[in-house]
């Protein structure tokens, strides 16, 4: 991914940006985001299956979007979610939902879900901070490859699923490796371990 445009308004950010494309602001900075890989697509998947599943059988007024954008500050800064889970009971106060599918408000998102790339510093830090600061009671870092820093994942690295659940107004992580089955606020019965999202191909 790459800057191309800088100090841009979220105003301005949403009306420049093209349809279907894939970008972020960063700080007034407008960054194109890479194209997933085929595992990357694959893990998301999963998820949204899984979540999906969970939503309707639960009966809950969510539903899932991969396009809908976050804006932590209503300013500069507007992200991209791999999985975005929208509780559509909130929408009505939305600034942005109905001209751009963008959410600036914690209470309209139950779960943000990232799954982690190249780029994971921003997953990991960026997202991270700006997603609790918004107040979004659960964000998922999916990092199926391992590649955090050590202090995140663990030495040596290894794949990790990282929980954070809002604490008042922080983030408390949980980490979930291997055969561990996801232990998550918002959708406590879903029955899953860390490695059936990281192999979703190998799943029955």
């Amino acid at each position: 991914m790459y800057a191309q445009h800088q100090h841009l308004t979220l105003d301005e950010f949403l009306e420049w940006l093209p349809d279907g494309e894939r970008y972020e602001l960063h700080d007034g900075d407008v960054v194109e985001m890479a194209q997933p890989t085929g595992s990357h697509a694959a893990v998301t998947g999963y998820l949204i299956q899984q979540l999906t599943v969970e939503i309707v059988r639960l009966q809950l007024p969510y539903f899932i979007s991969q396009q809908v954008m976050i804006s932590p500050d209503g300013y500069q800064r507007c992200y991209l979610p791999d999985i975005t889970v929208i509780d559509s009971t909130n929408l009505t106060a939305e600034p942005f939902w109905q001209s751009r599918s963008t959410l600036t408000l914690g209470k309209s998102v139950p779960l943000v879900v990232e799954v982690v790339s190249t780029n994971w510093r921003d997953d990991y830090y960026t997202k991270r901070g700006a997603y609790e600061g918004l107040s979004i009671p659960e964000y998922w870092a999916v990092d199926y490859q391992g590649l955090g820093g050590t202090q995140l994942i663990g030495k040596p690295k290894q794949p990790t699923f990282s929980i954070h659940q809002l604490i008042g107004d922080e983030y408390q992580v949980s980490r979930f490796r291997g055969d561990e089955r996801i232990q998550s606020p918002t959708f406590p019965d879903l029955n899953l371990t860390a490695q059936q999202v990281f192999n979703p191909n190998s799943n029955e």
